[in-house]
């Protein structure tokens, strides 16, 4: 049995589900695209290659295996995008909730059975099919659940918003003795520069209180700055537009200070050298032209 536990972004990780790039299904019709950035990409013949996303995916895995952790991976399913694992399902203490994801990414959570069928049943939560949510929304930061939602009146138009006010009020019906704390986010169906697919496009708390921002994420301003005093102005790291649309703050947590980063992010990573973290590099910009990085093809189920 796997004995979920996942209190926080940072713990020492030890068992994850890393996604999988083979069969991966061939360059998508545009008007089968879930985000603004792989329509950009098959526009420009630049949409990534099977094979190497399959390389980039390694890496990450031979990273982790370094960290002894260990890695679960889906089963394949012919000609179906499954690298990003963390939209699916999301664990928070010892509960793995089902994600009610865009319907159809319905497949994938099957692909991942061999591992539910190790937790124990009473712990696996589907919400209610009114609550639309991905993991890429949902951080639980010891006390806290942040939630990235969008909540306007025009959210049905917009295919980027995926986590609805619905499931921010599951969430804490789920876990009272939590804050959810919900933020509202910048939506964009065309341009992805003004898009923050989910939370951890604009923002990614690390080792045990810094965290990776980028303001113009955040539809209200008022909310990015709870989050700036919440962490403190000197422990943040402020991305900016460019550095958001090429993911910076969608990287991974090993542990409190080991964080596995895309080599390209340049600043970033000399500024969390300079902070004491172990940055270990991998290259990952080729699955980055979906709009989605290290965290988004991560599900970690047990952190110390």
């Amino acid at each position: 049995m796997l004995n979920l536990n996942v209190n926080n972004e940072t713990g020492n990780l030890k068992v994850v589900v890393l996604g999988i790039a083979k069969s991966n299904g061939g360059v998508p019709k545009i008007e089968d695209c879930y985000d603004p950035k792989s329509v950009e990409h098959i526009i420009a013949g630049t949409y990534p290659k099977e094979e190497d996303m399959i390389l980039e995916m390694d890496a990450v895995e031979k990273v982790l295996k370094k960290y002894n952790v260990e890695v679960y991976r889906p089963k394949i399913i012919e000609n179906y995008n499954q690298i990003f694992s963390r939209d699916i399902a999301f664990v928070i203490e010892d509960k793995f909730i089902k994600a009610n994801i865009l319907p159809d990414r319905d497949q994938e959570i099957e692909a991942i059975s061999h591992v539910i069928n190790k937790i124990n049943p009473q712990n696996i939560i589907k919400l209610p099919e009114e609550c639309h949510v991905e993991g890429g929304d949902v951080m639980p930061w010891n006390d806290y659940i942040f939630v990235g939602t969008y909540s306007g009146e025009d959210y049905s138009d917009y295919i980027t918003a995926r986590t609805n006010m619905d499931a921010v009020i599951a969430l804490q019906e789920l876990f009272p003795e939590k804050t959810v704390k919900s933020f509202e986010l910048r939506k964009d169906n065309t341009n992805p520069k003004e898009n923050a697919l989910h939370l951890d496009c604009c923002f990614q708390p690390i080792g045990k209180n810094k965290a990776i921002l980028h303001k113009n994420g955040f539809l209200v301003e008022k909310e990015y700055e709870w989050l700036v005093n919440f962490f403190g102005k000197e422990n943040i790291f402020e991305i900016s537009k460019e550095e958001m649309y090429n993911m910076n703050s969608n990287i991974f947590s090993i542990s409190e200070n080991v964080i596995i980063s895309e080599k390209n992010f340049t600043r970033l990573n000399t500024w969390l050298r300079e902070n004491g973290f172990i940055v270990e590099e991998v290259p990952y910009t080729e699955i980055a032209k979906q709009e989605g990085l290290l965290r988004c093809s991560t599900m970690p189920l047990i952190r110390e």
